[in-house]
């Protein structure tokens, strides 16, 4: 197929402000329907997709023949429950993170996927960002020496209680929303898989995590990570290695946040610095799943991957403790 046509499910603010123009802007990429019930919602998507086609329901969406792919940005809760419906409608997925909230739930996935022949995917698109390529890279070429520590922090503040991330029953809670990027790029950096997470401390409030500690180990490094959605926004990611250090600014919400930049100090006093403007990661998100749907290129985020950074989170709240 030389365009891949589109299908959104459900009107969600993200979806209308990054990844619906994200669809639309996107090569070879075409935002052709929305599933919502409310035309007002509807109205946002149409003034950068005139010719959207809006489906009252999810299940219209999903028997619509011209859509090759759909785009999920549902409450986490119904995330597999519509995945998997997605794949038997015969629609490539790409889904909201946390995928699922349960690691060994990705096993139906990936089975889906496998006897579909359909590819499906978490939106997990800081593996697309050159800021993150280029990280791999630096640390493979071993530009800090032996990696030694990684340190992660993800903050924002949100104590809007109408907002799904402060309800439980939307499986909502900072660990989900933002601790599988804490998890999830350090993993993908490294490539390296935690053997133990010896200490978590989880703050609760009305089911939801707000606020957590997090100390792991894996194979060749220790980690610690700082999550919440009760403090100022913050975000970077530090490789500390016996030669230098490797610091990401703004590793998140690239050009939202701040701007994208590597630096690196090394034990000679130096410092270099790249940067990254104007790149947008949920289009390059796009363009590699269309990509991987047309010809069969290996996918940086593949399902397997984000059933690890589950893995790791299930790990935490082990550690931590789940809300009594």
């Amino acid at each position: 197929m030389a365009v891949l046509r589109w299908g959104i499910l459900g009107a969600s603010n993200f979806a209308a402000t990054y990844m619906g123009p994200a669809i639309n802007a996107a090569k070879d990429a075409q935002l052709a329907a929305l599933a919502t019930s409310n035309p007002e919602k509807a109205s946002r998507f149409q003034a950068f997709a005139p010719d959207l086609l809006v489906h009252d329901s999810y299940e219209g969406l999903l028997a619509d023949p011209s859509i090759d792919a759909v785009y999920i940005p549902l409450p986490n809760h119904l995330h597999v429950e519509w995945t998997l419906k997605a794949l038997d409608a015969g629609k490539h997925v790409l889904c909201e993170k946390p995928m699922t909230l349960q690691a060994d739930e990705f096993d139906r996935l990936i089975a889906a996927r496998d006897s579909t022949g359909l590819l499906a995917a978490e939106a997990f698109m800081i593996v697309h960002h050159p800021q993150f390529v280029r990280a791999k890279a630096l640390i493979e070429a071993g530009a800090i020496g032996e990696l030694r520590h990684v340190d992660a922090v993800f903050s924002y503040f949100n104590t809007d209680q109408g907002n799904i991330r402060n309800q439980s029953a939307a499986g909502g809670g900072g660990l989900p929303d933002i601790g599988v990027y804490t998890f999830g790029s350090v993993r993908f950096v490294t490539g390296q898989e935690p053997i133990s997470v010896p200490f978590a401390h989880i703050d609760y409030e009305n089911g939801v995590d707000v606020f957590a500690q997090v100390a792991a180990k894996f194979p060749d490094f220790t980690y610690s990570a700082t999550v919440s959605m009760r403090l100022f926004n913050r975000q970077e990611v530090v490789f500390h290695g016996d030669k230098g250090v490797l610091r990401l600014t703004c590793p998140f919400n690239a050009a939202v946040h701040d701007q994208a930049e590597i630096s690196i100090e090394t034990a000679g006093h130096t410092r270099c610095v790249e940067r990254f403007p104007g790149v947008n990661h949920y289009v390059l998100q796009v363009e590699a799943f269309g990509a991987s749907v047309r010809d069969g290129s290996p996918y940086a985020c593949p399902l397997e991957f984000s059933r690890g950074t589950q893995a790791m989170m299930d790990m935490v709240f082990e550690a931590g403790g789940r809300p009594g």
